[in-house]
């Protein structure tokens, strides 16, 4: 759904999951679960659509995430239900090690160019080395993101 997370130990254990990934329903932290799902969508526990599919495994390709979560956030914008086009991607990389924010970034969205020429209309990252997300306690240093104001900047 929405808010499975990857946790992925090495670029063998990766590849051996790639395809029980999709499957798997990973937790949702509370601060995000009502903005990348609805209540519909997470009772019936909706499955990811296949832009947040490519998302996963061209990150999952890219960067050989320890962890990583794709939350479709969607629902809390003015767009039609199902709708694939805002984005929050939290991703925890060894690859990140010595690069700065902005170009991990870069990294994301180089990883992601072809969605977000096309379906993402806007792409929250959270990028961070193990280091860092041992330190900084996991999901719950992650905020969750604010509430969509209609695109009036009221």
């Amino acid at each position: 759904g929405p808010g499975r997370a990857l946790f992925l130990r090495s670029a063998a254990a990766a590849a051996a999951v790639r395809s029980e990934a999709r499957a798997w329903r990973g937790p949702v932290f509370a601060g995000l679960r009502s903005m990348a799902t609805t209540g519909e969508e997470a009772a019936a526990g909706a499955e990811a659509g296949p832009v947040q599919q490519a998302i996963e495994a061209k990150l999952t390709e890219a960067l050989t995430p320890s962890f990583m979560q794709v939350l479709n956030e969607s629902s809390g914008h003015n767009v039609p239900p199902g709708s694939e086009s805002h984005f929050k991607v939290v991703v925890v990389s060894q690859q990140f090690d010595g690069v700065g924010l902005l170009q991990r970034h870069r990294l994301v969205n180089h990883a992601l160019a072809e969605e977000l020429d096309g379906a993402i209309h806007a792409l929250s990252i959270v990028a961070k080395t193990p280091a860092q997300w041992e330190k900084a306690g996991g999901m719950d240093s992650v905020a969750a993101s604010p509430a969509c104001r209609g695109g009036s900047g009221k």
